[in-house]
């Protein structure tokens, strides 16, 4: 099965948009799902964790802070982080313009194949991240 780009459906969010390039609902992938990640400058998704799901980030484009737990690491294209299942993460865009990521997750779980738990609001998420 091919997918051409312009016609993967984007969800919007507040930090960005999300692209589902292989999941259940797109290809009935069962084992893999495959996520183009746009970022909006200074705004990211914030920590959260997949219960049941491994994920590789992978910048293609941008400067990313990227929290593996609470390690941060700054990656650029061409650079990775493996996340295991329920690892807490999150990834922030701190340059100029948008960034983007391929996210990469298995084995797909439910419908979408994409579980998400934020995290963000308790500790020690909420005050890990010094931002001015």
């Amino acid at each position: 099965m091919f997918l051409k780009g312009d016609k993967l459906e984007r969800d919007t969010l507040d930090w960005g948009t999300i692209a589902t390039v292989s999941g259940p609902e797109v290809n009935h992938a069962r084992d893999i799902v495959t996520l183009h990640v746009d970022l909006k400058p200074g705004k990211g998704h914030n920590f959260h964790r997949h219960p049941q799901q491994e994920e590789v980030i992978y910048v293609l484009k941008g400067k990313i802070e990227q929290w593996v737990n609470e390690e941060m690491k700054i990656l650029e294209p061409g650079d990775a982080a493996f996340i295991g299942a329920e690892v807490v993460h999150a990834s922030f865009n701190i340059g100029n313009e948008n960034a983007e990521v391929l996210a990469i997750l298995g084995p797909a779980v439910g419908a979408t194949g994409y579980e998400v738990e934020e995290v963000a609001d308790k500790q020690p998420w909420k005050s890990l991240r010094k931002t001015s």
